[in-house]
This record gives C-alpha cells, structure tokens and sequence, in this order.
C-alpha cells in the first residue's frame, strides 16, 4: 500500500490530518497534470494551473471525501474533477451572457485532442458532449479519453493509471479516435 493509499483510506475513516498530509504528496503531479492540459489551451486562459489544482483537490476533498480504492483511483477523480472545471469554465466564457451559443462541432478535428493544437471553448463543449454519449456505452473509452485528452497525459501513463498494458491503450485509442472522428463528423 503506498502512502498515497493509505492517506485516502485514513481520510475516508474521518481523520481530518489525513487531509493536511495528502496535498504534498500529490500536488506536484496535479500540478503537471495541470499544467500539461492547459498547455492545449488557447491563448487568454484566464485560469491557471494552479488555481486548477486547487479547485479540483477541494472538489476531491471536500465535504464529502470520495471512497478512492488506489492511488489511480484518486488521479482518475482528480482528472475528472478538472475536466468538469475546463467545461464549467468554458460554458461560463461562451454563455449568453458573455456573447452568444456555440456551434455543436465548430471546428473541432480529431488529430487536435491529443497533440499541440489548442482546443478553444466550443470545441472543448463539443468534445464534451460526445463524450457523455461515450460514457454511456464504454467507461474504458471515457476514461482514456479524459486522461489523454482533457488532462494531457500521454498513452503509457494513461495505461498505468488505467491498469492495462500500453498495446491496449493504443487499441483502444485508435478506435476511440475513429469514434470521434465519426461523432465530430456524423459519419454514421
């Protein structure tokens, strides 16, 4: 059991120090989780990464602490907790009020998710939205995608977070890729 284990089994007991001894030892790599995922942002983010740490660590633990069975467990809520921070954000900076609706699938090429491209607000929403049609029918495919693509890691950690070999992360990125390309594209 890694100390990061036994931490969140102690904070899902009650022990609020747990919570105090937690935070030095996983910041750092939700600091680069961060930073890495808003490296893709477009220029004029206005939040930060580690105001996105922060807020996604709160969310974590919270009130409510979570019942994290692992290590990846809590990294897998973490990359979670920041991809629903990216889209609140982006929903905040496209809403009505701030200046008019999104275009569904404005924009948005399967070859910009993984790599350097940035992916602005609305293709961050569109993204979004054909991932909660996703995740209804393969959570596997959901989480790589989050972690790939919403947090920025790339596929050996993401296969080491998920608990599968590297081969199979890229199987399953290839067909989640062509997945998208089909739901971005309403090929089918």
């Amino acid at each position: 059991m890694t100390d990061v284990t036994r931490i969140l089994s102690a904070i899902e007991r009650g022990d609020a120090k747990a919570t105090d001894e937690l935070l030095p030892l996983v910041y750092e790599e939700l600091r680069i989780l961060a930073a890495q995922k808003l490296f893709h942002e477009p220029p004029g983010q206005t939040l930060q990464a580690t105001a996105l740490v922060h807020e996604a660590y709160l969310r974590l633990v919270g009130d409510e602490p979570q019942g994290w069975n692992s290590r990846n467990h809590f990294f897998m809520a973490a990359a979670e907790a920041m991809r629903r921070i990216l889209i609140e954000n982006a929903r905040r900076k496209k809403s009505l009020k701030s200046g008019g609706g999104y275009n569904k699938m404005a924009g948005l090429e399967v070859a910009d998710l993984s790599g350097g491209t940035e992916i602005g607000p609305d293709e961050l929403l569109a993204l979004n939205e054909v991932l909660e049609h996703l995740a209804a029918e393969d959570h596997t495919l959901t989480d790589l995608i989050k972690l790939h693509c919403f947090v920025g890691l790339p596929l050996p950690q993401v296969a080491e977070i998920l608990g599968v070999s590297s081969r199979t992360v890229e199987r399953h990125w290839a067909f989640a890729r062509a997945w998208l390309h089909r739901e971005i594209r309403g090929d089918g």
